[in-house]
């Protein structure tokens, strides 16, 4: 075990855990944080994406020693001062159905529109690819994500 820092929702954070845990099981288990969910386990699916340093990262893979130092966002945070504008959006637009990809989406989305206030529909295919929706709401979080762009 080797004790880690890092900084997780705007808090510092100490873990001791085997510096190869995955960030997910850090998270969700030593942390009780579960709103970033585990699917493929293997960084394919997208719903474990957190933010590292402000940059999406799928939490599966992810030995906790790399954010050793870093800051971490997770869907938690997002929302912690009050619904994200792209929370707001997926609410608005009626995005969810069973929900499970829902928190890898709205990290995505919101890494995205950081980086792009505002995105074309290529763009916004660009970025979610990598995040899997098995009920195929892929239109409505087009539409979330331009909803959201103008509102921000």
């Amino acid at each position: 075990m080797t004790l880690l820092t890092f900084t997780l929702n705007g808090k510092k954070q100490s873990v001791d855990v085997p510096p190869a845990t995955p960030l997910l099981w850090v998270l969700r288990d030593t942390l009780k944080l579960t709103g970033t969910k585990y699917s493929c386990g293997k960084g394919l699916c997208g719903s474990c994406t957190v933010h590292v340093d402000g940059e999406p990262r799928k939490s599966c893979t992810l030995p906790v020693s790399k954010v050793e130092g870093k800051t971490v966002l997770t869907i938690e945070g997002l929302g912690a001062r009050g619904l994200h504008p792209v929370q707001k959006a997926w609410i608005e637009d009626e995005v969810a159905q069973c929900g499970y990809c829902q928190p890898g989406q709205i990290m995505t989305a919101v890494a995205l529109l950081d980086d792009n206030a505002h995105p074309t529909d290529s763009d916004i295919e660009d970025a979610m690819k990598g995040i899997l929706c098995r009920c195929g709401t892929y239109q409505r979080i087009k539409k979330a994500i331009h909803t959201a762009a103008e509102e921000a």
